[in-house]
């Protein structure tokens, strides 16, 4: 779900609606956190609540230059108390280091495709919308969904889907795929949907689009995601002051798995104390306002020893 701020010439700036903000903004100022680190800023959401709960300095971190102009209107009322970075969030550590930040205490990230992109058709996320297949997170990067879907061998392609999307025809995808492109380049996100429906149908059980697990694969491979969660998982810990936290928010098994086992681990280590004993979910009043957020998954870590 997208909001939009008209300006005075006509243009919209679309703002993502933030999933479980008051849960994170709870979490978050239960310590009177002095420094807080958003390392997937978006439109500024988050941030933008856990300002007004709190006295903290934050620094938001998000790849997408867009997103983070639309955050620094948003934020403008906390200007003194805000850093924006553009960066990956694997690179947390890099961020804080040239902020002069030693111990933040708190790490937000939420991995959910923020609707500031998703609703753009020109940046190829959305199987709903006609765009062209681009799919990056950061338009200087060089890979785009068009160049994986149109220049990798049926084996790889089937396997980006698999490992990415959990999708079990991947086989049957990469092959209509292939197929495909011998007759002509597979260039927008409508026909990308169009071939995977003539593969699977236009209809599933489950109720999802058939197309939702393949685009979502490619999203992943295009911004190298798991790689950069890894980075983060392995790194941010660390770096939180005593009785600082680390929030994250998931949307998939593939990423709140990761998660589960990073915070498994660290409370293993003796370090770090699990605050989410159990997944937290979105209300249901929340997921009836805003059903992107019904797949999201909440877990907390703290640390207990410096």
């Amino acid at each position: 779900m997208s909001l939009a701020v008209k300006h005075d010439d006509g243009a919209a700036v679309r703002r993502h609606v933030p999933v479980m903000v008051a849960e994170v903004r709870d979490l978050v100022a239960a310590h009177g956190p002095r420094v807080v680190v958003d390392v997937t800023l978006g439109t500024g959401g988050h941030a933008a609540a856990i300002a007004a709960a709190t006295a903290a300095r934050i620094i938001g971190i998000d790849r997408d230059a867009l997103a983070i102009a639309a955050a620094r209107e948003r934020l403008a009322q906390f200007a003194d108390r805000i850093i924006l970075r553009q960066a990956n969030f694997g690179d947390v550590a890099r961020v804080l280091a040239e902020c002069g930040v030693e111990r933040p205490d708190a790490i937000v990230a939420d991995l959910g495709m923020s609707s500031f992109a998703l609703d753009d058709p020109e940046r190829g996320f959305s199987f709903r919308l006609e765009g062209p297949l681009d799919m990056r997170m950061d338009p200087t990067d060089r890979i785009r969904a068009y160049d994986l879907v149109n220049e990798e061998s049926e084996t790889d392609l089937a396997n980006i889907i698999f490992n990415f999307g959990e999708e079990r025809a991947s086989r049957r995808i990469a092959r209509a795929i292939v197929e495909e492109r011998r007759r002509h380049p597979i260039e927008s996100t409508v026909e990308l949907r169009a071939v995977v429906e003539r593969a699977l149908g236009p209809h599933r059980r489950s109720g999802a689009h058939p197309a939702t697990r393949t685009f979502q694969a490619l999203r992943i491979a295009v911004n190298h995601e798991m790689e950069s969660l890894a980075a983060l998982l392995a790194a941010a810990p660390g770096l939180l002051a005593e009785r600082g936290r680390m929030i994250v928010i998931a949307y998939h098994s593939l990423e709140d798995r990761a998660v589960k086992e990073r915070f498994r681990e660290l409370k293993q280590s003796g370090d770090f104390a699990v605050i989410t004993n159990k997944v937290l979910k979105p209300r249901r009043s929340e997921i009836a306002s805003n059903p992107r957020a019904r797949s999201a998954r909440l877990r907390c870590v703290e640390r207990i020893a410096p």
